[in-house]
């Protein structure tokens, strides 16, 4: 693993994916848990999962210009114009923290993951060029580490500075414009985060491929076509595809777990503090960190297929007994179980992807991987909302996503367990 550090631009690499997912994830923090303080049961619930949904779209619509643009320019000039952007975004982020609009802050989570829409396929396309087609799986470790370690560190860092700015503030269903603007300090923490993203890209060696003639058809992205050539790339090519829908379920079954969770804290454990809450599913981050570095050690050179089915079941046990816990620390627990075993499963999926993927289409091979785990992710969402509509009890969509864990554990075993 740590061999890894000494190639050339890696370390600027992992920097950047861990600032760009530590900016998003900040920025997310902050307009949901405004959303706590302000509101409660299914309209928390549903503004919460808008919030998630508004970033799941960008991946959803921009799955052809995401990949023509990862596969048409270097991908690391890709991610420098991309760290550019982010810095721009954040400034108008603070602005709207400092004036108190918070139509205007929740909208910016739109347009922050549009940003990470076009990134995203030049980042996952750029480990092979840069470390190889042999140490795939430890690049995808080191990778889905620094994130898990952003998202950790960025619930933990601007969870609790959000409730020390507001220690003088009495919040009982109080305006979102005045919490903004109690916490607008923040906007200037995002802001340094993406400059120095936009300094570490420049580090970034540039690989000299580019292809020029390749132009981007855009009636036939307005007629879906390109939808369907990208979707073709994953459906045509069996294990790709199957390695795409063990990603998919598992993502799906996090968003609604995190949209969900934080009510579920509320009634069920009695709990109000959004930093404790928020502390307990970022053991999910610890545990993720942690599982990375399993399968860093346990897949040397190769892919190691065999830990698929062995983090799915683990996801299965771990989500099902979450809404059996009677307190915050057996949550913490689980989310923990579950981190570890996400890791298992995702990371060893998402190098199958990487490896079996034509180098020439590969932009649009990840973009409509992305395009296939977003679709399910928004459709998880789309429950949950349901759910908050119908006044259903939140235990039981808990239930349901450990029906959907159940069908993962299956379809990854079915998976033909080798090594590549």
């Amino acid at each position: 693993m740590l061999a890894l550090l000494r190639v050339k631009g890696f370390l600027a690499f992992i920097g950047v994916a861990f600032i760009n997912a530590f900016v998003d994830l900040g920025h997310k923090i902050i307009v949901q848990n405004t959303l706590f303080k302000s509101y409660e049961g299914p309209e928390q619930i549903i503004l919460t999962a808008i919030v998630n949904s508004l970033i799941l779209l960008p991946f959803i619509l921009l799955l052809s210009p995401a990949g023509f643009i990862s596969d048409r320019f270097s991908k690391p000039i890709v991610m420098r114009w991309s760290a550019r952007v982010a810095v721009m975004l954040t400034l108008i982020i603070t602005l709207s923290y400092y004036q108190g609009w918070f139509g205007l802050a929740f909208t910016m989570t739109l347009f922050l993951a549009l940003q990470s829409a076009l990134y995203s396929p030049a980042k996952y396309g750029f480990i092979r060029e840069l470390v190889g087609t042999d140490n795939l799986s430890k690049g995808n470790a080191w990778i889905q580490s620094a994130t898990m370690v952003a998202i950790l560190s960025g619930i933990v860092v601007f969870s609790l500075l959000f409730e020390i700015l507001l220690t003088d503030l009495y919040v009982t269903s109080e305006d979102p414009a005045i919490i903004l603007q109690h916490i607008a300090p923040l906007g200037w923490a995002l802001v340094l985060a993406t400059v120095m993203e936009a300094g570490l890209a420049q580090r970034l060696p540039v690989t000299p491929y580019e292809k020029s003639s390749l132009a981007f058809d855009w009636l036939a992205y307005r007629r879906a076509a390109l939808l369907k050539r990208n979707m073709n790339a994953i459906i045509e090519h069996k294990l790709i595809f199957k390695s795409v829908l063990g990603l998919s379920i598992f993502w799906t079954i996090s968003q609604v777990m995190l949209a969900v969770f934080p009510s579920f804290a509320e009634e069920a454990l009695s709990e109000q503090n959004t930093f404790v809450i928020q502390g307990a599913m970022a053991l999910a981050g610890v545990g993720i960190m942690f599982g990375s570095l399993l399968v860093g050690r346990w897949s040397k050179h190769s892919i190691n297929q065999g830990l698929i089915p062995l983090g799915a079941v683990g996801v299965m046990l771990g989500v099902f007994s979450l809404p059996l816990v009677s307190s915050l620390q057996w949550a913490s627990v689980v989310f923990l179980l579950i981190g570890i075993s996400g890791a298992l499963m995702t990371i060893p999926l998402n190098a199958l992807v990487q490896f079996h993927a034509p180098v020439d289409n590969m932009g649009k091979v990840l973009a409509g991987s992305n395009f296939i785990q977003n679709i399910s992710m928004l459709c998880g969402l789309v429950l949950t909302v349901m759910f908050s509509l119908l006044k259903l009890d939140e235990t039981w969509l808990l239930y349901a996503i450990g029906v959907l864990a159940m069908v993962g554990a299956f379809h990854t075993i079915s998976m033909k367990r080798n090594t590549v």
